[in-house]
């Protein structure tokens, strides 16, 4: 019993931060070629992504809601910081699911890898 609530007590005050490995709301794309937050220059033609908290390399599926679209991306960066969105797009990953020309779409996410 003592060992069951100090291994509770560790779990809930540790450092490791959580993240959602699925989740569904809008995402946006960007191509810049500025530095991302995991330190590597974004490349607008790699299929990768931003998140807010899903460790750097993940792999993530993600689909476009409005017609079934998926790609695969690897998170590289942070973001995005705009109320109800989930992802940041590279400008590849947005025109293999369809949504260059909208800007936005809603999509959902799960982590693969």
């Amino acid at each position: 019993m003592l060992v069951t609530a100090a291994i509770t007590s560790l779990v809930a005050f540790s450092p490791i931060k959580a993240f959602a490995a699925n989740g569904c709301g809008g995402a946006s794309w960007y191509a810049v070629y500025s530095k991302t937050a995991s330190g590597e220059r974004m490349n607008p033609s790699t299929f990768t992504a931003a998140h807010k908290s899903l460790p750097f390399g993940s792999k993530v599926k993600v689909t476009n809601r409005n017609n079934g679209k998926t790609v695969v991306v690897r998170i590289n960066d942070r973001g995005p910081f705009i109320k109800g969105r989930v992802l940041d797009l590279s400008k590849a990953a947005a025109a293999d699911i369809g949504m260059v020309s909208s800007g936005t779409a809603k999509v959902c996410y799960e982590l693969v890898g």
